[in-house]
């Protein structure tokens, strides 16, 4: 059983993607017993989560460099698109 505390967790596996004008997710979703994600974005972005996600510019805004932790269920991804400027999304398992 994992014991969470806080922002303190053990991480897992760690992908990229580069997203644009147009929305970036990483290439595999979220592993089976993931519960949880750390997000960061290099550039301010709009962030989206689910089942194949698509982000858009409506979407929850998350500042440059600053990481979020989501809840999230096994199957799900990280979509991202700029608000102003291309860059990097990275999702980090965080159990």
């Amino acid at each position: 059983m994992t014991k969470a505390h806080g922002n303190v967790a053990r991480w897992g596996t760690s992908q990229d993607a580069t997203y644009t004008t147009t929305a970036a997710s990483p290439a595999a979703a979220v592993g089976q017993g993931v519960t949880r994600l750390r997000i960061m974005v290099t550039t301010d972005a709009r962030i989206r989560v689910g089942k194949s996600p698509t982000a858009t510019t409506t979407d929850t805004y998350l500042p440059a460099l600053v990481p979020e932790y989501v809840i999230v269920s096994p199957g799900e991804n990280v979509s991202a698109v700029q608000v102003s400027a291309s860059g990097i999304l990275n999702v980090t398992e965080a159990d």
